[in-house]
């Protein structure tokens, strides 16, 4: 089918506000009728011939023609409504609709935009962990972020606090592009604290949801824009999760969509690496230590976007400065603890902790505590 006019965008809304309607029916309807406006004119009889179609769900559809130019004027609303927030929708038969996510099952045959969709972002990796991290968990969800921005990877995420929020302003910071998939409308940022990340991700990539405007974030919203997440991805990251976050539905989506699963392992006795740690305990998710892990597995998909073996620039350093770099790892080391360790003086430690700072190897924390980049 080919894109939708006005009137058959009216129609395809009109049929999806039919309780018992979904992408599934609607797509066997169309294999019989061919658009949506036979599906609308049609006899309850030849109705009643489709796959899935009862007769009281058949009477619904029949008796829905009626409200057909109510529809068109609320479908001509929302045209407005998002053209006022720099907005847009796609359907799945729009040639902009991402490819990658036409081949999961049941995927959504509307999508809100706001931002832009490149072609670059048939190639994504989605970043996903727990609300609640750990100084670690933000540290390694910056490493890999930051790390695909700069192989021209788009980062994809669900903009929720934490890993999430970690991973997408992450991207930004490195000139990188990144999705958000949302659990609400394009009207309603969540949570409200993110509503600068928000319109950066839009200007860096974009915002999408499947749900109308004026869709709050009620729960049951985001199973649906997990599966989203995983979708839109080449290969999924479980940075942190509890053995019962929603990162973990994410991974469960992931797998269900024959996509990579890779997980970040943690410290045994901490909650957020409890569920990462199981998915790797199980085979459902491969170890990873850093991002070439990542693009060694998924070499041969990612090759049109980058090279392989793209030599690091090597990084000087003088005999003060390596002393330091061997002094941390990737948890938090507090100052006087780096001082003792290097035979330097804290004054000294800054002075160099400083520059490494700016060849970005080394990350401040509160509290005087640096770590590795």
């Amino acid at each position: 089918m080919a894109s939708l006019d006005i009137e058959d965008l009216a129609r395809l809304n009109l049929l999806l506000s039919i309780d018992g309607i979904g992408p599934g029916r609607i797509r066997n309807l169309l294999s019989k009728f061919h658009s949506l406006k036979q599906i609308i004119e049609s006899p309850l009889e030849a109705l009643l011939n489709v796959e899935g179609i009862s007769n009281n769900l058949g009477k619904r559809i029949h008796q829905s023609r009626r409200l057909t130019e109510q529809s068109l004027s609320e479908t001509k609303r929302i045209m407005d409504r998002l053209s006022k927030l720099n907005a847009s929708l796609i359907t799945i038969w729009d040639k902009c609709y991402p490819p990658i996510l036409k081949k999961i099952y049941d995927p959504p045959l509307i999508l809100y935009i706001k931002g832009s969709l490149s072609e670059a972002d048939n190639y994504c990796i989605s970043i996903v962990g727990t609300r609640q991290p750990t100084n670690y968990g933000k540290i390694q969800a910056e490493r890999l972020a930051a790390d695909l921005a700069k192989q021209n990877i788009t980062v994809v995420s669900g903009m929720a606090r934490g890993i999430d929020s970690v991973a997408h302003s992450t991207a930004i910071k490195n000139k990188g592009r990144t999705i958000a998939i949302i659990g609400s409308g394009l009207d309603i940022v969540y949570p409200p604290e993110n509503r600068r990340l928000f319109d950066d991700i839009s200007n860096y990539g974009c915002v999408i949801s499947e749900f109308t405007l004026g869709t709050k974030p009620d729960a049951q919203n985001f199973p649906r824009r997990n599966r989203i997440i995983s979708g839109m991805s080449l290969g999924c990251i479980v940075v942190e999760t509890g053995i019962n976050g929603g990162a973990m539905q994410t991974a469960s989506f992931a797998l269900d969509q024959n996509r990579e699963v890779f997980a970040v392992p943690g410290n045994i006795g901490v909650r957020q690496s409890e569920g990462t740690n199981l998915l790797i305990q199980k085979g459902e998710a491969k170890l990873i230590r850093n991002s070439e892990d990542v693009l060694n597995e998924l070499d041969l998909k990612l090759k049109p976007v980058i090279g392989k073996n793209i030599p690091k620039p090597q990084v000087e350093m003088n005999l003060f400065e390596e002393k330091i770099i061997n002094a941390l790892g990737s948890e938090p080391v507090q100052i006087d603890k780096i001082s003792a360790l290097t035979d330097l003086s804290t004054s000294e430690c800054l002075v160099h902790l400083l520059s490494l700072e700016f060849k970005g190897l080394v990350k401040q924390l509160p509290g005087k505590m640096f770590a590795l980049l």
